[in-house]
């Protein structure tokens, strides 16, 4: 390439923490924005021959005007944002960076899980409303707690992340199980890995339900009003994946009427959260616990991310320099 090749970052912004960006080791020319709204996409790219972008979607209608685009690094483990079909066809390569929040992510799915189990949400709202200083008890237990020790640990997608949860939930004394594909036969495991099962059965005999896996034609709605009726009543659904793996319509339904335990997410189907969102309908109900798609947003996960988004452009260009 006889002109350095422009890299941009879309919103630096996006990221919750000032990170620390390090120079690309390839020739280049550097542009950085704070943010990049859907209207700006092409304008900020223009003549672009690489972008790193965090939050942005880049579906066909943008893509077929970024003509100098060959590269384009997105900062997250998912891809469904993209439109992988017109890149393949027109010489784009993407890059994604899986496993880079394993830890944090699974960290979050406990956070939902002691927080439901232990009735958090409620106890804290008692004092913060008066009634244990007002309650003349030492400690008024009025709302149901759980321990985590003896559960089963259902975990639907075994990756980093799942197999972090299942970690985790060792040392809680608990017993993970991985669910195989429906109609995936057994694989072969050695000593001291989680066990796996039919997805039917860890469906119906976890009691959490952890959800790990990409949003898919596969995946999409593969939780909904049949199986939340075949999990155990008092079972915690946990979705730190995406939100469109589960039915929202019937989550309100089984949460609202008790068909089960209770459920905890950090996704939606359609993000920013909007009012027209089925999960608005569960705001502020004891049972359901919503986060803003943040599990992944310890400090050291996004410069983590940051650092191998960076890293995945430098390897491009020096690849393509040969």
């Amino acid at each position: 390439m006889a002109v350095e090749p422009k890299i941009v970052l879309l919103d630096k912004g996006s990221f919750t923490v000032d990170l620390d960006i390090r120079p690309i080791a390839a020739p280049h020319q550097w542009v950085c924005y704070e943010e990049t709204a859907e209207a700006q996409m092409v304008a900020h790219l223009a003549g672009a021959y690489g972008a790193i972008a965090n939050a942005p979607a880049f579906p066909a209608a943008v893509l077929s005007q970024l003509l100098d685009l060959r590269i384009l690094s997105v900062c997250s483990a998912g891809v469904d944002h993209i439109d992988l079909d017109y890149c393949a066809a027109h010489g784009i390569a993407v890059r994604n960076v899986p496993g880079y929040a394993a830890r944090t992510v699974a960290e979050h799915v406990f956070c939902l899980v002691l927080a439901l189990r232990r009735n958090l949400l409620a106890y804290h709202r008692d004092v913060v409303a008066g009634y244990w200083q007002a309650s003349g008890q030492n400690s008024p237990a009025r709302h149901a707690m759980a321990d985590l020790h003896g559960q089963r640990l259902g975990t639907v997608g075994s990756g980093a992340i799942g197999q972090a949860v299942a970690d985790i939930g060792r040392g809680f004394g608990m017993t993970p199980v991985f669910a195989r594909r429906r109609g995936g036969a057994a694989a072969a495991r050695s000593p001291g890995e989680a066990e796996t099962a039919p997805f039917d059965e860890v469906l119906e005999g976890s009691d959490i339900l952890t959800l790990h896996c990409p949003l898919t034609a596969e995946t999409r709605d593969m939780i909904a009003a049949p199986e939340l009726r075949r999990m155990k009543p008092e079972a915690l659904l946990i979705n730190t994946a995406r939100g469109g793996v589960v039915n929202e319509d019937a989550l309100v339904d089984a949460v609202t009427r008790g068909v089960i335990g209770g459920a905890g997410f950090d996704v939606a189907a359609h993000e920013p959260l909007s009012d027209e969102s089925p999960l608005v309908k569960l705001i502020g109900h004891d049972r359901f616990i919503l986060t803003p798609h943040v599990g992944w947003a310890s400090r050291q996960a996004q410069q983590n991310l940051l650092d191998k988004a960076i890293a995945n452009v430098e390897d491009f260009l020096r690849a393509s320099n040969g």
